[in-house]
């Protein structure tokens, strides 16, 4: 007779406490990378659109605007930041910005469902020829709080940067 290939109860038993214990660890730290990259993902997001907007005012010779948008094709300031936002040329300088006829969307971001998004302005214009644009801050948080938030600081010239603490406090503020 022969015998037959296979795993022992014991040697199965202890192949599945290894799985286990690998997916109780690897799990949550997975969890986190996924969520850290989706951060970046919007910061990056909010700094290509800013560097967009300050780089079609110098083409143009015309006001940038990046402002709140749901639907990617006006500007809806009523909305929440993680709606969207769009950036288009504002040729009339309204305030706050709309876009009008004969004014072109340049790029439209879509909502981020996972997190909130504040700023200290209902929307962002950039002049051409160095100007002085509006400056202001954009705060970022998921529902991990503000020990995962980030910070966009856009200067006067229009030159965004982003930190991970607030300087005054160590710590960003996220709505509850």
């Amino acid at each position: 007779m022969q015998k037959q290939a296979g795993f022992s109860l014991p040697e199965l038993l202890l192949v599945m406490l290894l799985v286990a214990a690998l997916t109780t660890i690897g799990v949550p730290a997975f969890r986190s990378l996924l969520l850290d990259a989706r951060m970046v993902g919007q910061v990056n997001g909010f700094v290509h659109g800013i560097h967009l907007a300050r780089q079609e005012a110098e083409k143009h010779g015309a006001d940038v605007a990046l402002c709140r948008s749901t639907d990617g094709l006006y500007c809806n300031h009523a909305q929440p930041w993680q709606a969207g936002f769009i950036i288009f040329v504002n040729r009339d300088r309204d305030d706050p910005p709309q876009v009008d006829a004969g004014e072109s969307v340049l790029q439209a971001t879509p909502a981020w469902p996972g997190g909130v998004i504040t700023a200290n302005r209902s929307a962002f214009v950039f002049r051409p020829y160095g100007k002085r644009s509006v400056n202001g801050t954009i705060n970022l948080c998921d529902h991990r709080g503000p020990g995962a938030a980030r910070m966009l600081i856009v200067s006067y010239t229009g030159r965004p940067r982003a930190i991970a603490a607030d300087i005054s406090s160590n710590q960003l503020r996220c709505p509850s």
